[in-house]
């Protein structure tokens, strides 16, 4: 029978009962088991715990050190710690958990089956308040829903109370804009009296209807049956202008039918008038030897790290100079060079007083747009805009997909990518911005603020999230 240490535990306890010395123990277990005995040490710490009132002849429990840390409560604990911060450290982990490297490596790939990627880049991280800030929507029934636990009473809103009457209006459209809204009273059909015959238009097709518009020469547009998506203001003009109605109460059906009048021309203005008044302005940066970063090349797989396919860069500090600029429907301002960082001082007397206020006399009621940095909200440049009457444009923060002046940086900075022959010097650098700003046609600018609709649209739909602009 082979002897292990929970055995020969027993015979040092059995001899310190007998009240036999450690020498005699050792020479009992020498003269049989020779070489094989224990060492007089560990005779001596078993006899020490024996005087200490032990029994037990197993081994302590290690804290901390289990006999496999790929546990399933090290699994969980590690699996939680992940799903808290997602960019939590191997070492922030074997701190937390008291756990060996090996097995905190091991646990995430092979248990948990994560992976440690590098994040990929957007224009900014939008929270919760500030996708709100962005966009503005009424609830409907599916946002107004919520999951409910058994034993949970049904979650109640206030509900708006129904109209006590309706108004039915006819409204004509045309490609140049709206044509008239006509009240019908009593439900009664309008007449086309004040149409201009010349115009081809889609209406309902009773005989008397048809009959009338063909003895006053107005040609019909086929139309048909059952196909309210192929009518422009059954699919778009009426939901837009309902939604913006939505919870306003009307006094009278007159009251109602201003009300819609002014919705649809609102609307319409969004589209076409109301973004031609906004004067967009930012600043950027463009530096000396300036590039993005990016070269493009085939590669099989696994080549990544082939320094054939390696460009370097510089990450220090490069010089450069800074910007500003304006731009309207049809018109832009002159481009201004920044002395240093942009602070409230140099706004206001560099940018401000000296050129944005002369260039906003030249237009007819602009309104004034700029973003959320911090010399542009603080409150001596906003008490300078008061006192000088210049209307501005809340702006959501973080919202460079909704600016189109953004999309003007970008084309100055292609154009001094594609130079021949690059500036080398912050004077060379200056007169080429001077040259790619003036150079920009005015007509891609107002494409670019023909946009906003869209901009607008698409950020409405995503939420708040970011756009593809």
């Amino acid at each position: 029978m082979e002897l292990n240490r929970e055995r020969f535990r027993a015979i040092f306890y059995y001899n310190f009962q007998r009240q036999l010395s450690q020498q005699e123990c050792l020479a009992e277990l020498l003269s049989v088991f020779g070489n094989e005995a224990p060492h007089q040490s560990t005779i001596s710490r078993w006899y020490g715990e024996s005087k200490r009132g032990r029994v037990s002849l197993s081994d302590d429990p290690i804290v901390g050190a289990p006999k496999t840390a790929v546990t399933q409560e090290n699994v969980d604990a590690v699996g939680k710690l992940i799903i808290e911060d997602r960019h939590v450290t191997y070492r922030e982990i074997e701190a937390s958990l008291k756990i060996s490297k090996t097995s905190i490596q091991k646990i995430p790939h092979e248990e948990l089956g994560v992976r440690k990627l590098v994040s990929s880049w957007i224009p900014h991280l939008l929270t919760k308040e500030r996708k709100a800030a962005r966009i503005y929507c009424y609830e409907n029934k599916r946002q107004s829903a919520v999951w409910m636990f058994q034993g949970e009473e049904k979650p109640t809103k206030v509900i708006r109370s129904r109209s006590v009457s309706k108004k039915m209006v006819a409204t004509f459209v045309s490609k140049a804009g709206h044509i008239a809204t006509i009240p019908l009273n009593q439900q009664r059909t309008v007449t086309l009296q004040k149409i201009n015959p010349e115009r081809r238009i889609i209406l309902h097709q009773p005989k008397k209807t048809r009959q009338y518009l063909t003895e006053e020469n107005v040609e019909l547009l086929d139309h048909p049956p059952y196909s309210p998506d192929l009518s422009l203001n059954d699919f778009l003009t009426f939901p837009k202008i309902k939604n913006r109605l939505r919870g306003q109460r009307s006094q009278s059906p007159e009251e109602a039918v201003d009300a819609f009048k002014n919705a649809w021309c609102r609307q319409r203005s969004l589209w076409d008038q109301e973004w031609n008044s906004i004067v967009f302005s930012d600043e950027s940066r463009f530096c000396l030897g300036m590039h993005d970063g990016r070269a493009r090349v085939r590669r099989r797989r696994r080549e990544r790290r082939n320094p054939q396919f390696f460009v370097e860069r510089h990450v220090h500090h490069t010089v450069g100079v800074m910007v500003w600029g304006a731009i309207a429907y049809g018109s832009r301002s002159p481009l201004i060079f920044i002395r240093g960082n942009m602070n409230t001082q140099r706004y206001i007397h560099e940018v401000l007083e000296p050129h944005l206020l002369p260039y906003l006399d030249t237009l007819a009621d602009p309104t004034f747009q700029q973003d959320n940095a911090r010399p542009h909200v603080t409150r001596v440049t906003i008490d300078f805009f008061q006192h000088n009457d210049v209307t501005l444009l809340p702006w959501p923060p973080r919202s460079p997909d909704l600016s189109p002046i953004e999309h003007v940086w970008d084309m100055m900075g292609r154009r001094l990518l594609n130079l021949q022959h690059p500036p080398q010097t912050l004077e060379a650098l200056r007169e080429e911005l001077v040259v790619a700003w003036n150079e920009i046609p005015q007509e891609d600018i107002d494409h670019l603020i023909r946009s906003m609709p869209r901009r607008i649209g698409e950020c409405v739909a995503h939420q708040g999230a970011s756009t593809h602009y």
